[in-house]
């Protein structure tokens, strides 16, 4: 029997053929972190509450009791003389993702983008087009030529008089 906890993933993962890569694809731990964790080099791993997580993912993948994997890595801690980040003596729940994760087909992804981005382009050109005919209904000249039909051919404005005639007024709306 191996002596470390660290041997003693190793072994059950050899014996399974699990290759550390799998491991890291399952559980999200780089395969330098399981690597340290094999080799029992826990000065590796980023510390605290992380490293109990680990080694229980770990052995929770390769089918290793979970709480003797935490107590061994406990036990090699204590005797190796380096203090145990946690305070809490009893393993903790991990989330562990095994599953694989939920994604959206690229080709979906692409297909909503041109929808979100044509659906803005069309409500920025209705935008446009309702402002540039607002501002052709309320054009000075427009509003002047109204009023030199409606009383005269001369009408006398902010700059100056301006003549209309019917055909002026007629040239500006065609």
């Amino acid at each position: 029997m191996a002596a470390t906890i660290g041997e003693q993933l190793r072994l059950a993962r050899e014996d399974r053929g699990i290759p550390l890569r799998e491991i890291s694809d399952h559980t999200r731990i780089s395969v330098h972190y399981l690597e340290a964790i094999e080799t029992n080099d826990y000065k590796r791993l980023p510390g605290g509450i992380f490293n109990r997580s680990f080694v229980k993912a770990y052995a929770k993948y390769v089918g290793y009791d979970e709480k003797d994997a935490i107590d061994g890595y406990a036990r090699y801690m204590r005797e190796s003389g380096n203090p145990i980040e946690d305070v809490v003596t009893t393993p903790l729940t991990s989330k562990v993702y095994t599953d694989a994760p939920a994604t959206r087909s690229p080709v979906l992804t692409v297909v909503l983008a041109i929808v979100i981005l044509a659906a803005l382009t069309a409500a920025a050109l209705g935008v446009v087009h309702w402002v540039q005919r607002r501002a052709a209904n309320s054009h000075p000249a427009n509003t002047v030529a109204a009023i030199a039909l409606t009383f005269g051919n001369t009408v006398a404005g902010i700059d100056g008089v301006w003549n209309f005639r019917k055909d002026n007024y007629a040239q500006l709306h065609q």
